[in-house]
């Protein structure tokens, strides 16, 4: 809901800002897309290495599967902490600015990864290593929490109504570009030194983690060569006195609880999906189906790819027919597919998985798109930021955190359409919750 609710005693009309700014929206675009590849490279580089080396780096003493379940737990508690990141970073986001705080959470972003690179294993320092591990994966969390919803609010705020999805597609690519490279650099890095020596696990895993800062460098030159939002100069300008001004967090939750708790039921199944065909397939291909690793890693490459190419037209296409409609899509086409996945994955075929990957994830991009335009127009100017990060922050708890984490031990238990079970589930709740939104293509970002 982008109108501003008549007990709003804080509400006042909006007045345009005295400097228009020169940024293009095309600049705004390019530099959101560059800033969240490389936050999500971050990101995914270690959902990789949680998959292929963590357990045996970190976990050696648990053996393969109590490892596996370790690693993923490490990977879990990056979504924990991604809620804390977005009540965080969404209240500077919404005080002091979109542009300056997007600058703080790629620094804390690159400074997580590249640490990990350089913390030794558990053979060398112990038990410190996994506790250690633990931290810089929350602090890589912390940093996502806040990156995902300036982006899109950056890209959103400046863009054409009518073409606002389109444009809010740029940093929804970020993911798909990421995992391409993340993948990427994994299979060069495994090319190099091997798949399975010493050499690798050492040391060669650690190159895609020391390679963020460079890419941090580049996200920050395209950072700092753009202008604040004319949305949020507006807001700024218009603002009562900071004493009269309650806490973001505070106030998207007593004016818009509804649609921060719908935004998270309905984005669940998208999580799900998308954590579970990057991180836990790449872990399946290799250990359950047998899969070598550049095998594997080739074929994430190929379902980056494809769910690039659908995040793009699903998003393009939601300016014509509205952002809900098109979620909608996505939730229902998972129910059915989610409960065949893991049927078709164990057929052991190289050709089925391949093709499992790449629907599985173009399913997800389907309801990606559009995700982009959709919560930051749900949201008032004033807490846009906390309240799309929140909605968007607490759906990846629910459908990024739980089912990589739960999915290993369910399989160990009662076999592999457990998984599958669980999966359709949480889309039956997304498509519960994205019934009862309210379509928003149509809404103005000025309230």
């Amino acid at each position: 809901m982008t109108t501003v609710s008549p007990d709003d005693a804080t509400a006042r009309p909006v007045t345009p800002p005295t400097t228009p700014p020169t940024t293009s929206v095309r600049k705004v675009a390019v530099a959101s897309g560059i800033g969240t590849t490389i936050e999500f490279y971050d990101f995914f580089i270690y959902g990789t290495a949680a998959a292929l080396v963590f357990p045996t780096v970190f976990f050696p003493a648990l053996g393969s599967t109590a490892g596996t379940v370790a690693s993923f737990a490490t990977f879990a508690v990056a979504f924990i902490a991604r809620p804390a990141g977005a009540v965080l970073f969404g209240h500077f986001g919404d005080r002091i600015g979109r542009k300056r705080t997007l600058i703080s959470t790629l620094l804390l972003m690159g400074i997580s990864t590249f640490l990990i690179g350089l913390l030794p294993g558990a053979e060398t320092i112990g038990v410190a290593a996994p506790i250690i591990l633990v931290l810089l994966r929350f602090g890589q969390g912390f940093a996502v929490g806040g990156e995902w919803a300036g982006a899109t609010l950056l890209t959103a705020e400046y863009a054409p109504a009518k073409r606002r999805g389109f444009y809010a597609m740029f940093p929804q690519l970020g993911p798909s570009a990421a995992f391409i490279l993340s993948s990427a650099t994994f299979l060069v890095t495994g090319a190099v030194f091997g798949d399975t020596n010493e050499t690798f696990l050492n040391y060669g895993w650690r190159i895609p983690f020391l390679f963020s800062a460079v890419l941090v460098l580049i996200g920050l030159y395209m950072r700092l060569a753009i202008e604040e939002t004319p949305v949020f100069r507006e807001a700024v300008a218009d603002a009562p006195a900071p004493a009269a001004r309650r806490l973001p967090v505070l106030d998207a939750w007593h004016v818009q609880k509804r649609e921060v708790l719908l935004a998270a039921g309905a984005l669940a199944s998208l999580f799900s999906l998308f954590y579970m065909g990057t991180a836990y397939l790449t872990s399946y291909g290799t250990k359950t189906l047998g899969f070598d690793r550049p095998f594997v890693l080739i074929t994430g490459i190929i379902g980056a790819v494809v769910f690039g190419i659908a995040i793009a037209l699903s998003a393009a296409y939601s300016d014509r027919v509205g952002r809900r409609r098109v979620i909608l899509i996505s939730c229902v086409v998972a129910v059915p597919w989610t409960l065949a996945l893991f049927p078709i994955l164990d057929t052991g075929s190289a050709g089925l998985y391949v093709l499992a990957m790449c629907v599985t994830l173009t399913i997800f991009g389907i309801a990606y798109g559009p995700t982009g335009a959709l919560l930051p127009e749900l949201f008032q100017t004033r807490f846009r930021y906390t309240g799309a990060g929140l909605g968007y922050n607490l759906a990846g708890v629910l459908g990024g955190a739980i089912p990589p984490l739960l999915a290993a031990p369910l399989t160990a238990a009662y076999g592999s359409i457990a998984v599958g079970v669980m999966l359709a589930a949480l889309s039956v709740l997304s498509i519960g919750c994205t019934l009862k939104l309210t379509e928003t293509k149509d809404v103005s970002m000025r309230a």
